[in-house]
């Protein structure tokens, strides 16, 4: 059995002393990296390696991400770690991390986030699996400049996916089905906060069941938000060319999609609290765009003519890294300071088998004393159990009847009497 991390970690309550920092985010479809793919017949030949290397090195350091987050990336953790070795910590830049290998899913490509570990801190990593790739959920947190003494920060939480390409109605179909476990899960946890979804999505209208999920879900507390609020029917139209990102080309030697700029694939979404600046993280306006786009490529491939949204050698390494753009937008950090009301988890890690038949016998670890709450949730966010127990001792256990649950997937969540809570996923069989 796998153990997935915690998805919560310390919840800070703080007096209002202020620092501020800026956070650069940015996304990108890389285009089969270190992959064959055989469905875009892009081999080592049509999209090497070195040359890709090459190609994202010089697009990282015009753009200095502190968050770079990935699709299609190599189902190899080894390629993971040559990324960041080759195209992110070089020339004398040595603060880039990664986050965990994951691909329950078993596809050929996979997702990833790199963070710059001198602003940045990794909390934890929850993983889902379905039927296309991995939808990967990390949590990080500021590192404040006083963070050693006062163990005291703001965290927030990347939601990294990649959904289904095409455009048939089974397609559309299987989109809507991962956008909405992803809200289902974020429901399941009960909390608002800090939240970005991003990722290539492969959609072509903002009607679209899918990304309707992420914008109007039914619980208004975690639905997303576009930053630029330029939602409608992207594909081919000259309204929304500023934001388009797919495709790069108009001719190809195999691998590259074509038909030149003209589709809104690739996404950065923030929650409400990050639209507001309600809990320490707040987009600044203006600053999301799509990298290389200049507004007047809409069908013609993106070093076509004269682009001078940036340098020469960027758009010409656009041109050569992927048939999408990357995105990118800045968050302004306003950091409290201080470590009153400083709240711990009064429980540490959670065990049961996994999948599970009749009966869940669940063991938590428990430091202190208090009350814990259990509750067995479906996929849609319907909490069918629920059962809290006072804890006595170190440890603590809860048997749970899973007799009547049809065979599928569910989410356990433990909360104690502060509100901080653990989900774990399992399979009923």
């Amino acid at each position: 059995m796998k153990r997935i991390l915690p998805f919560a970690c310390f919840i800070l309550l703080i007096s209002p002393v202020y620092s501020q920092d800026t956070i650069r985010v940015m996304h990108y479809n890389l285009l089969c990296y270190g992959q064959t793919c055989s469905y875009s017949n892009c081999t080592s030949s049509n999209n090497d390696e070195t040359a890709k290397n090459g190609y994202l090195k010089t697009i990282i350091k015009y753009a200095k991400p502190d968050i770079f987050t990935v699709n299609e990336i190599a189902k190899n953790a080894a390629k993971h770690q040559l990324l960041m070795n080759n195209c992110l910590n070089v020339d004398g830049v040595t603060y880039y991390q990664k986050c965990n290998y994951s691909n329950q899913s078993n596809s050929d490509l996979t997702n990833e986030l790199y963070y710059n570990s001198d602003k940045l801190g990794f909390c934890s990593q929850y993983n889902i699996g379905t039927s296309v790739r991995d939808i990967n959920i990390y949590k990080l947190y500021f590192k404040a400049g006083n963070l050693s003494t006062t163990h005291d920060t703001a965290f927030f939480t990347c939601i990294v996916t990649h959904l289904k390409a095409g455009n048939t109605s089974s397609d559309s179909i299987e989109r809507a089905t991962i956008t909405n476990t992803i809200m289902n899960y974020l429901n399941s946890i009960g909390v608002k906060d800090n939240y970005m979804a991003m990722g290539d999505f492969n959609v072509y209208s903002g009607n679209e069941k899918c990304f309707q999920n992420l914008v109007n879900y039914t619980n208004p507390d975690i639905r997303f938000f576009d930053p630029v609020n330029k939602i409608g029917n992207w594909h081919d139209d000259s309204y929304y060319a500023d934001y388009h990102t797919q495709s790069t080309h108009t001719s190809s030697t195999g691998c590259f999609s074509t038909g030149g700029i003209d589709d809104r694939f690739d996404f950065i979404l923030i929650s409400d609290y990050i639209k507001n600046g309600t809990q320490h993280f707040q987009y600044i306006p203006s600053t999301y765009k799509a990298i290389g786009q200049d507004g007047n490529h809409l069908n013609d491939a993106v070093n076509y003519g004269t682009n001078n949204s940036a340098p020469d050698s960027v758009i010409d390494a656009l041109y050569g890294m992927s048939d999408h753009l990357p995105v990118i937008l800045d968050l302004r950090v306003n950091q409290t300071a201080g470590i009153n009301n400083l709240q711990i988890p009064a429980f540490t890690n959670v065990y049961f088998a996994n999948p599970v038949n009749d009966n869940m016998d669940v063991t938590v670890e428990v430091p202190a004393k208090t009350k814990l709450i259990f509750n067995v949730i479906n996929l849609l966010g319907q909490i069918l159990y629920s059962k809290e127990i006072e804890t006595t001792g170190t440890i603590a256990y809860c048997s749970i009847s899973t007799e009547s649950l049809y065979k599928g997937i569910y989410f356990l969540k433990v909360s104690d009497s502060g509100n901080n809570s653990i989900v774990r996923k399992f399979v009923k069989g």
